[in-house]
């Protein structure tokens, strides 16, 4: 009889695989990880925990996975939505670090939370990405998958590039900068935000273009569609650098292109909160006073 209300139990459960990823630099998220790891085992699913950094060996076990559960900060959460998009995996996030934009669960409510979100008590998030490629002499030398931003900046070596910058094949601008940024509404409260942009809803699907320290060029951030294709050629007379989501680094020379559009894949995030959660999430997050109601 216990087998069989065993089985039953599993049967409820919305997610029969889950993984778990810690962050192998915070030893309370390893420890946290095997305790989540024996938790939902307990619930009747099955279950695997990895070290975050771990990208290959993780990547080989998605295939067949229905939930990944990621201990760590954005940073964390961001290499777990590259890796997870292609496979429409829900990640859900415990949040142990310093800002926890995309984290859901704070440390000392994952039990309860987790059980809900197992049980089926969950909403699922789609969040556009930007993909970049990197070309030369009109080859393509290698692309990039990004949630947060593509960034094109100059090295410590050069004092500004000129990106000639295009929308749809057609000019825009050349700025004169340290460097630009194309974000999504997601990275609208990271690099973007530092450098002034505008914040958007992560629902929204645009991009943000925005220059870094422009010198007599366009200064203001500006809010494209997601159906757009932005065009940079890069003038150097040194080299620049293009960054993904600040976790790639990829060196460019004069008159490389980056060409840039909404990705094919997009993020999913497992969400427990009521769906006006970001407004009440940024204000805390940036430590912004909430003034009272009258």
């Amino acid at each position: 009889m216990a087998d069989q209300q065993a089985e039953a139990d599993a049967r409820r459960l919305a997610f029969q695989m889950v993984g778990v990823l810690y962050h192998p630099r915070l030893a309370e998220s390893r420890v946290m990880a095997a305790e989540i790891l024996e938790f939902v085992e307990g619930l009747g699913a099955s279950a695997w925990v990895s070290s975050s950094w771990d990208g290959e060996p993780i990547e080989d076990r998605l295939h067949n996975l229905d939930l990944l559960i990621v201990l760590g900060g954005d940073g964390s959460m961001i290499r777990a939505a590259r890796l997870t998009a292609r496979y429409n995996i829900p990640i859900l996030g415990v949040n142990m670090g310093r800002l926890g934009f995309l984290a859901e669960i704070q440390p000392a409510e994952w039990p309860t939370l987790i059980k809900k979100a197992m049980l089926g008590d969950y909403w699922i998030e789609q969040r556009m990405m930007v993909r970049a490629e990197h070309r030369r002499s009109n080859q393509l030398l290698n692309s990039y998958e990004a949630l947060n931003e593509i960034a094109i900046s100059r090295t410590q070596l050069d004092r500004v590039v000129r990106l000639d910058t295009y929308i749809d094949d057609g000019y825009l601008t050349t700025y004169t900068a340290d460097g630009l940024i194309i974000s999504t509404a997601t990275g609208s409260t990271a690099y973007a935000l530092a450098a002034g942009g505008p914040i958007l809803p992560p629902e929204l699907e645009n991009f943000l273009l925005v220059p870094l320290a422009p010198h007599l060029s366009l200064d203001r951030a500006l809010v494209l569609s997601s159906g757009v294709t932005v065009r940079v050629s890069v003038t150097t007379g040194h080299t620049a650098v293009l960054t993904a989501d600040g976790q790639f680094e990829t060196e460019l020379a004069n008159e490389d292109e980056v060409i840039m559009k909404a990705s094919l894949q997009v993020s999913r995030f497992l969400r427990l909160k009521e769906k006006t959660y970001f407004y009440q999430t940024l204000m805390y997050r940036l430590g912004w006073p909430q003034t009272e109601r009258r």
